[in-house]
């Protein structure tokens, strides 16, 4: 990350990582140039699903998300993000009906923003909201380790064991979700909508052969993904109570 002033009070937030979710590529490129201007980085994501895997990174400072998208709407990305982290994030939508909003705030934004706004007004909006968070740059994602299974959110990188899982860009996102989850049943109709931004069909069997090839992958660490027979799937914490595969 660029150095700059520090956060917090600052007049100019230079050296923020922000992260834009937003289908509209046409928006996403003005922002880009708009930001780097000003010295701050962003990054892109114009699908839910590649949204919920950078905004879970925690690489960010701040979200900003847009609510209309297709498959993976803002809402539903917003709540998975919440329940697993705690990222400052302004939502940004052309729908203003009060209920809206509340829905928004109500899922976990910090603030919220109409389409059309002006990009000063955004920056200010964000100045706001980081100084309500204390305006402290997020750190960067430590590692996290299950049953010696290790995934690095920062790399997208995945060991077993001690050794480097070949893993795909969505083998790693399913991981990914899973060893977050360790010791919660995560549910197909969640790891759809964050992978596909879809509902699950008794007739996809994607996800299951997904989970397939992960299990081989991760060696004799591959029992640890265990099968909940109509719920989805549980990456086991410990070694109790394993549920029938």
């Amino acid at each position: 990350m660029a150095q700059g002033p520090a956060v917090g009070g600052a007049a100019n937030p230079a050296g923020l990582s922000v992260l834009l979710v937003d289908d509209d590529a046409e928006l996403c490129e003005l922002m880009q140039e708009f930001f780097a201007r000003r010295g701050i980085r962003l990054e892109t994501a114009v699908d839910g699903r590649r949204g919920l895997s950078r905004a879970l990174g925690g690489s960010h400072d701040l979200v900003l998300l847009d609510v209309m998208m297709p498959g993976l709407d803002g809402f539903e990305l917003l709540r998975l993000v919440r329940r697993q982290s705690q990222v400052p994030v302004i939502m940004l939508t052309a729908r203003t009906a009060q209920v809206d909003r509340v829905a928004g705030l109500d899922a976990g934004a910090d603030d919220y923003l109409p389409k059309p706004f002006g990009p000063e007004e955004l920056l200010a909006r964000i100045r706001a909201v980081l100084r309500r968070a204390g305006g402290a740059p997020a750190p960067r994602p430590e590692s996290i380790e299950v049953g010696g299974v290790r995934i690095d959110p920062a790399a997208r990188e995945a060991w077993s064991d001690g050794r480097k899982v070949d893993a795909t860009s969505i083998e790693y996102d399913l991981l990914e979700l899973l060893v977050r989850s360790a010791g919660r049943i995560v549910s197909r109709a969640e790891l759809m909508a964050a992978l596909y931004q879809r509902p699950p069909s008794p007739f996809d069997r994607a996800l299951d052969v997904h989970v397939s090839h992960l299990r081989k992958k991760l060696g004799s660490r591959g029992d640890l993904i265990c099968t909940v027979r109509g719920a989805g799937y549980l990456f086991r914490a410990g070694t109790e109570g394993e549920p029938p595969r």
